[in-house]
């Protein structure tokens, strides 16, 4: 059997010690890697449906019947925009904060307890939303700048016709 001096005793003691520090060290040092910031056009998506949701039920609580065709539009819209909302992880069901392009929609409450929207009302709302469009398209990718040019589009045109009698 080999004997084993001092020396050689005390280096490797040292080098024990100073490896568990390390680790231990690098253990605390770890810190779990924090979430990854939500995608910037999956919280426009949901603001988007928001409001399409607000819009829709303006559009409902009207009592025209002329205004069906509108509402239908927002409704094939609000389907367009679900089908390109990605799957929300188990974790993240909290509503978004409204964005700085975002416009303050109208609820549908205080209008439809005075017997429903008014075609004013919802004259307003397309022509803010179609200006609210081309704000919205800035800094997204093509597929959706293109889907949200033609919602503007549909808005803006929705804005003229209200204007006419229906």
């Amino acid at each position: 059997m080999r004997s084993v001096s001092r020396r050689a005793l005390l280096r490797g003691g040292a080098l024990g010690v100073a490896a568990v520090t390390v680790t231990g060290c690098a253990a605390e040092e770890r810190v779990p890697p924090a979430a990854a910031p939500p995608d910037p056009e999956t919280l426009l998506l949901r603001e988007l449906i928001a409001g399409k949701e607000r819009t829709v039920a303006l559009y409902a609580s009207a009592a025209s019947a002329g205004l069906e065709p509108f509402r239908q539009r927002h409704e094939a819209h609000l389907a367009e925009l679900r089908r390109r909302l990605p799957p929300a992880p188990a974790s993240t069901a909290a509503t978004p904060a409204p964005s700085p392009t975002s416009s303050p929609v109208p609820s549908p409450s205080g209008d439809a307890a005075q017997g429903g929207a008014s075609v004013r009302t919802l004259r307003n709302l397309e022509r803010r939303a179609a200006a609210l469009r081309t704000r919205q398209i800035e800094g997204v990718s093509p597929p959706l700048a293109q889907l949200l040019a033609s919602i503007g589009a549909c808005e803006a045109a929705h804005a003229v016709a209200l204007a006419r009698p229906l």
